[in-house]
């Protein structure tokens, strides 16, 4: 018979499972793009307060943008990202999801090795499958580093690209990323 005694020792349980899980974070993470086309001023910006987390149980990745934290060298071009591109008040926020394949902290090293990354993004309220995005990671004694770069499409996120400023913007955006994570200290 289930007594009550036997239900709080399972949730116990659960809960001192849950928080034993090996977590790695970083709320310094940098996400920078690039969509400059030859012969006109650089589109690029970057973003260095982006969150992200690594459960190393199970490889499971995901990170969170906040579209407003892009900087430009240009403060008008930042607007016209934030208000005409981004909506950047209607969509707050881009995220990842994903998982590391054949993913084992066992195999992470002080030297780059390669794995592949799948999983969506979402941004400006369109949901895309990454696959196979190949990523370096490197371990030392106390955090892991996960960086790589991807190209993206400005019509697969619904971004439309006036005809006024068509020819200087690239409809190809390249991002990078890197995520510096630290171990979580357990609860």
């Amino acid at each position: 018979m289930v007594t009550i005694k036997h239900i709080v020792y399972l949730v116990l349980f659960i809960g001192l499972s849950a928080s034993a899980q090996d977590r790695y974070l970083t709320r310094t993470g940098v996400v920078s793009f690039e969509a400059s086309v030859p012969s006109f001023e650089k589109v690029e910006a970057i973003n260095t307060a982006v969150t992200a987390i690594l459960d190393t149980n199970n490889g499971e990745f995901a990170a969170l943008v906040l579209i407003k934290g892009f900087r430009f060298k240009n403060a008008l071009m930042e607007e016209h990202f934030n208000e005409n591109y981004a909506e950047s008040d209607s969509y707050p926020k881009a995220t990842f999801k994903g998982k590391l394949q054949d993913f084992s902290i066992s195999k992470l090293k002080e030297s780059i090795i390669i794995l592949n990354l799948n999983g969506v993004l979402n941004f400006h309220g369109q949901e895309n499958s990454l696959d196979s995005l190949q990523v370096n990671i490197i371990k030392n004694d106390s955090s892991i580093t996960i960086s790589g770069e991807f190209l993206a499409n400005a019509s697969d996120y619904d971004i439309k690209i006036p005809k006024i400023v068509h020819n200087k913007i690239s409809k190809d955006i390249m991002v990078s990323f890197e995520f510096k994570l630290q171990k979580k200290p357990s609860n």
